[in-house]
């Protein structure tokens, strides 16, 4: 038989075989007629929220993607032993959505620095820098004096609002580095991770700016070897060299937040026992770092040593939530990304899953009359789902129907990544391999040593004090500015005053490309773009 008759026969075979599995509610009209109108009745009934958000709380789900998010949606329904495609996900019940733009000033797929800036910051700007307008370059240190831009997470504090970051990776990394740091690289983890020229023309790594720019409440992740002088012993791994102290200036940054704190009730911990211990109705401060590094993957978590995303999300907002002037709060679910780019399906959607859960508890926690919760994905990655697996089948799984070589794939691929292997021109038969644990890395078109991001629109969802503003397709920069109006925070107050008329705003842009000027600042962009380029490989983590 011709491989196009097989193929349309395998696909009849697999409809038939489908019908099979469906639930018999589902076969009655009457089933989905009802779940719609009740869905329609429940949006007609809706009234807007026009009140001043007192509180932000802001959940980021690095890498989370459109399929991450419908994989994840799956995965949390099927480990609750349902089907898992009709499953409802905290997120899901989020009644405003729209769509963000990813792209950076330089690149069409940006990385989750310039998407920071952009989502915090309200500016968009080059690959790799954080908190620093697009006329900064990366990596060269005196692009980045003047440059400067500042965060919501600044903007709340200065309005009187407590101010929180919660991670699953090193507090210095791109998503919370971007809340309270200026950098022209994010790769400026601690000043060992700097060059000789930055340190002389004065730029600070981003580990010393935690402590200096903006007084942060609630500091909980990963990071702590940036934060000791190099060679000091680390705590829980006092015998593995990697984890230890890597700052050359010797400072001991976590001594010196503690100092800063004289008068107030402050704590570091670096373990769950200690940061169960804390009393967030007696702590003013508290930072908390879980690893040396980025902290370990939902799915090999120590619950033990570590805390879950859920635990410290609530812990944080437990202490933020005593300001009667109200709180800012990010949350990052930030190794959904890392293990996109491992090509490890299983554990970034434990991630999402994980993050999901982390929101329900927020939301549990605070009023929707006073806090606008926002979720959203600062880029995606080359993740598809297909090839027509059955109804409840393990979204982990592999597709009933096989490709023209006679050999099974997984629902679940990348477009380039690790995954990518081949001999002779033949791929890897897997019909013997279990496709469903956490070391397994998922089939890619191209071989790349790392998945690249991708650059399609994300979702972003709202609930709370002026969700609706939240809506259609937007630049990302606009998220910044849209939370800022609906909190009274930062430049635009109009909210607070009760005016939705547009405030009265010159601006002047010099484009003098026709100039010599215009063209040394073309060249300087041209050499920028190089340099980014050079680097992007190594720095899109």
């Amino acid at each position: 038989m011709e491989p196009s008759k097989m193929s349309t026969m395998a696909l009849f075979l697999l409809v038939v075989f489908g019908i099979t599995v469906a639930k018999v509610e589902e076969e009655n009209p009457e089933f989905w007629r009802s779940q719609a109108k009740k869905t329609l009745q429940t949006a007609l009934n809706r009234t807007l929220n026009t009140n001043v958000a007192k509180n932000i709380l802001f959940f980021l789900g690095d890498g989370m993607g459109i399929t991450t998010y419908t994989a994840a949606r799956i995965l949390k329904g099927q480990l609750q032993n349902n089907t898992g495609e009709e499953t409802v996900m905290t997120m899901d019940t989020f009644p405003h959505v729209g769509l963000a733009k990813t792209y950076s000033v330089d690149f069409q797929i940006a990385d989750s620095a310039a998407t920071a800036t952009a989502y915090l910051c309200g500016v968009k700007t080059n690959l790799n820098t954080i908190g620093v307008s697009a006329a900064a370059r990366n990596g060269i240190c005196k692009s980045q004096k003047g440059n400067e831009v500042t965060s919501i997470l600044k903007w709340a504090k200065d309005a009187g609002k407590s101010v929180g970051i919660v991670t699953t990776t090193r507090v210095q990394h791109a998503t919370p580095a971007t809340s309270y740091a200026h950098s022209a690289s994010r790769k400026w983890y601690c000043d060992a991770d700097m060059p000789a020229s930055a340190k002389k023309d004065g730029c600070a790594d981003i580990a010393s700016q935690l402590l200096n720019n903006t007084d942060i409440d609630v500091i909980i992740g990963g990071g702590r070897k940036y934060m000791t002088p190099r060679g000091t012993k680390d705590p829980e791994y006092p015998r593995d060299y990697s984890s230890r102290g890597k700052r050359q200036d010797k400072r001991n940054l976590i001594s010196e937040w503690l100092n800063q704190k004289t008068g107030k009730v402050a704590h570091y911990v670096w373990n769950k026992t200690d940061f169960d211990a804390v009393d967030p109705g007696t702590t003013d401060y508290l930072m908390a770092l879980f690893e040396p590094g980025d902290l370990r993957y939902e799915a090999e978590r120590d619950p033990n040593m570590d805390p879950s995303i859920i635990e410290t999300t609530e812990k944080a907002i437990r202490i933020l939530r005593k300001n009667p002037r109200g709180f800012f709060l990010l949350v990052e679910g930030g190794r959904i990304d890392q293990a996109h780019h491992d090509g490890r399906a299983y554990m970034a959607l434990h991630e999402a899953v994980a993050l999901d859960s982390a929101i329900a508890k927020g939301l549990e926690l605070t009023n929707e009359e006073e806090t606008l919760t926002i979720v959203m994905a600062d880029h995606s990655h080359p993740f598809t789902f297909n090839g027509y697996p059955f109804r409840g089948q393990s979204i982990l799984g592999k597709s009933p129907l096989w490709a023209k070589d006679m050999l099974p794939y997984t629902t679940l691929m990348y477009g380039n990544g690790p995954g990518h292997k081949t001999t002779n021109g033949t791929r890897p038969d897997i019909r013997n391999v279990n496709t469903k644990t956490k070391e397994y890395i998922q089939l890619s078109a191209v071989p790349t040593a790392s998945a690249t991001h991708s650059g399609e629109d994300v979702a972003v969802l709202a609930r709370g004090p002026m969700a609706h503003l939240f809506h259609g397709v937007q630049e990302q920069n606009y998220i910044a500015h849209a939370m800022a109006y609906a909190a009274c925070v930062g430049a635009d107050q109009r909210h607070c005053r009760g005016q939705t008329t547009p405030a009265l705003v010159h601006t002047t842009f010099n484009n003098n490309y026709n100039s010599a000027g215009g063209a040394q600042s073309s060249v300087a962009l041209i050499s920028g773009l190089l340099g980014a380029t050079l680097l992007a490989l190594n720095e899109l983590i």
